[in-house]
């Protein structure tokens, strides 16, 4: 059994390990930089397998069908734009294609969809007397409820923070914690923040490696638990606020919170984003960026298009123009019964 959560090396979601096409000779060409990309994805990528039976992606169609667009005297330009269609045919926000001048991203996963935030109604909420304890916003709203903002695991946390935090709300009948919008960031924030939610180690999930250049090269699933926290841990019950742009470390302290008994997702579908991302370079100094290390959940499930909210919502068009946030008042329902 692994009690640790992750290896210390898997620190974030954003983790970028680089490493160079060392196996294979390839040309600073047009064709070669397109060989060496498609090359990467089809001995690296972690999902094939789970997008083939999503939505019948092939990765050798996926060749044929952008290799007739390479051509010796395309520019740069022209070559960046091919491989970047050819990388979203993934349909990953964790694949990436970067050079000095552009960035290539997949944003399908939330631009899609309702965005179910407001920073209008936010600012509503918190007013402008909220108290700021690094990464979060907090407040008692008027019911007694205590509310936490918290908008990027990018923005880290103390334990000393969370210990405040929690003294400071203690006496509320309960607590919403909102990271609609939530792109992810550092795991480490995610899991400091989750294991202040439990009083024993739970089962969260499960991690594989990537063991060979095969589309199902994989190492056994490793167990994933979170441990509770040494410090001071909620006792009442929970609602998480999410949206489709929870992505990435959020989608995962999503995942962490739906295994707790005191927990309650509210909102929309996350994004998803279950891959840890590795990086490697092109012969032309491009860099590319791909979910090399499969994430799921305690039942052993893929999270990478989402996780599904205990209580699914949306902010209505009828609430935001009297100034109420949908999500916010079923959470704070949910939270009084």
């Amino acid at each position: 059994m692994n009690r640790f959560l992750f290896l210390p090396m898997l620190l974030a979601l954003t983790v970028v390990l680089t490493s160079c096409v060392d196996e294979e000779e390839f040309d600073d060409t047009p064709q070669g930089n397109f060989e060496a990309l498609w090359k990467i994805i089809d001995e690296r990528y972690c999902f094939f397998e789970y997008k083939q039976q999503e939505y019948g992606l092939d990765w050798n169609e996926v060749y044929d069908k952008y290799r007739v667009r390479i051509n010796d005297n395309m520019t740069d330009d022209q070559l960046f734009e091919v491989m970047s269609d050819m990388l979203a045919e993934l349909r990953d926000g964790h694949v990436n294609l970067s050079r000095a001048s552009d960035f290539a991203r997949y944003w399908s996963w939330q631009e899609d969809y309702p965005a179910n935030v407001s920073d209008t109604l936010l600012r509503r909420y918190l007013g402008t007397d909220y108290k700021i304890a690094a990464g979060l916003q907090y407040r008692v709203l008027d019911d007694n409820i205590g509310y936490v903002r918290y908008e990027s695991f990018s923005d880290g946390i103390g334990e000393g923070n969370l210990d405040e935090v929690i003294n400071r709300l203690m006496l509320c009948q309960g607590l919403i914690i909102d990271i609609r919008g939530n792109g992810g960031g550092e795991l480490t924030n995610a899991e400091k923040l989750a294991a202040r939610f439990t009083n024993e180690p739970v089962l969260v999930g499960y991690m594989q490696h990537k063991t060979g250049t095969g589309h199902n090269d994989f190492s056994a699933m490793e167990e994933q638990w979170l441990q509770p926290s040494a410090n001071m841990r909620w006792q009442k019950r929970v609602c998480v606020l999410t949206n489709r742009g929870v992505y990435s470390a959020a989608n995962e302290f999503v995942k962490y919170m739906k295994a707790l008994p005191g927990a309650t997702i509210v909102g929309d579908r996350t994004g998803g984003g279950a891959g840890l991302p590795f990086s490697n370079m092109l012969p032309n100094g491009w860099a590319v960026r791909f979910s090399a290390c499969p994430m799921y959940d305690s039942e052993g499930q893929s999270t990478e298009f989402g996780i599904e909210p205990d209580y699914s919502v949306s902010l209505t068009d009828s609430d935001f123009s009297r100034g109420i946030d949908t999500i916010i008042e079923l959470a704070r329902t949910l939270l009084n019964k």
